[in-house]
Parts: C-alpha cells; structure tokens; sequence
C-alpha cells in the first residue's frame, strides 16, 4: 500500500507544481485523444443508427466488423499503421509515422466501433413507435437519424465518453506508432510505461493517477452537458 500512497501524493505533487514537462504531456494527450475521439464520433454515430433502424446490402457484415471492432487488439492497430506508414510503405510519403497524427489514426480505429456499437444499442432500445411516426411523417434518413439521436442524446453521450475512455488509455497502438519521443510524442499512457521500465514505480503511479483523474474531468464534463437535454 505504500506504493499506491507514494503514488497518489506524488499526483497530487505534480498537478500542485504545475510541472511544465507534465502540462505539455497532458495537453498533447487531450489533443491526441480529443482529435481521435472526434473523429470517432463523426464516423461511429451516424453508422450506429445506419445500423440499429436501416436496411441496406452489407448490413450484418458491418455489424459483424463493428462487433469485432469493440475488442480489437490495439498491439494489431499498432503494427498494421506502422506498416502503412512505414518509409517503405504504401503512405510511407507522407512522412506521419512517429507523429502525433498517427497516434490520432491509431487512437481513431480503436475508438470508433465502440462510438457505433454504443449508439447501436441505444438506438435499438428506443420506442419503435417513434421510428414508425418518423416514417409516416415523410421524414428522409437524415431527418430520422438526427432524430433519433435527438431522442436518445444522454446514451450518445455516454458512446462519446466510452469511445474517449477507450483512445486515452490506449497505449499498444500509441507507442508503436509515435515512438513515445520526449516533447514530440509522449503522452500520459506512454510516460506510464516508460517510468515502470525504469523501475520509477511510484511516478509511474501518480502519471497513472492524474490519466485516471483527467478522464474523470472530462467524463464529468460529458455528462453535464448531456443532462441539460433530458
């Protein structure tokens, strides 16, 4: 338990200090998981109601992709953008690998089946009646997609926190992609492993600590400004 009290004094410490080192970490983590997490929702909302009230060819195979996608292996999402953007690689020219944008496309593939299938499930689980009336009423697919998201805002709320959660804790992916470099690329998740490969336990515990108390910030955040609209 030492350990963790050591861990947990040693946030309190740094976030009191205003380390510039930490801010700088801080801020390029929200940066990266706040680009990728956008994304997310832009592609995953609009696929989740596509998915949970439309009929259309390919349906069950992207149902089935975003399924898969909810417990896709970031170690996997790592290696094949690497790949990808690897000098020799088909996007090798565009010179992004070790760059804050690929960890925002690798954060962005992790995070965005999670936006889908949870916008799925609230979309599901709404009255059927109103879809129908949406219908009778002459409403095009964008109409009713606006809707029923309209109609199930708090839950697409809780699709965009869980999709951050998702991006931000992150590391797998992260760290092979952007080579965790000091004042380039190194963000909270990435600093963690760094600190526990040196044997600095309990600073990697109070990087851990202040990672845990910025998702809380934001989640909280979320929700608030969900709730307004219940």
């Amino acid at each position: 338990m030492e350990l963790f009290w050591d861990g947990l004094v040693g946030a309190v410490q740094l976030i009191l200090r205003g380390d510039p080192q930490l801010r700088e970490v801080v801020w390029r983590t929200l940066v990266v998981s706040g680009c990728a997490t956008l994304l997310a929702v832009v592609a995953g909302v609009p696929l989740g109601v596509a998915l949970a009230v439309g009929r259309f060819p390919g349906r069950e195979a992207l149902s089935l992709a975003v399924n898969t996608g909810m417990g896709l292996p970031p170690v996997l999402v790592g290696l094949v953008v690497t790949i990808l953007l690897w000098r020799s690689g088909p996007f090798g020219f565009l010179g992004l690998l070790y760059t804050p944008a690929a960890m925002i496309l690798a954060q962005w593939i992790v995070a965005w089946p999670i936006a889908a299938g949870v916008t799925r499930t609230a979309i599901e689980v709404l009255d059927q009646e109103l879809v129908d009336a949406l219908r009778v009423f002459g409403a095009g697919p964008f109409r009713t997609g606006w809707e029923l998201v309209r109609a199930a805002l708090p839950q697409v709320g809780f699709a965009a926190a869980a999709a951050f959660g998702r991006a931000i804790s992150e590391v797998g992916a992260s760290i092979m992609v952007g080579g965790n470099i000091l004042g380039q690329t190194r963000i909270l998740t990435t600093a963690i492993v760094l600190e526990t490969n040196r044997g600095e336990f309990a600073l990697a515990l109070a990087l851990g600590f202040v990672l845990l108390a910025l998702a809380l910030v934001v989640n909280i955040g979320a929700r608030a400004l969900v709730l307004p609209a219940r």
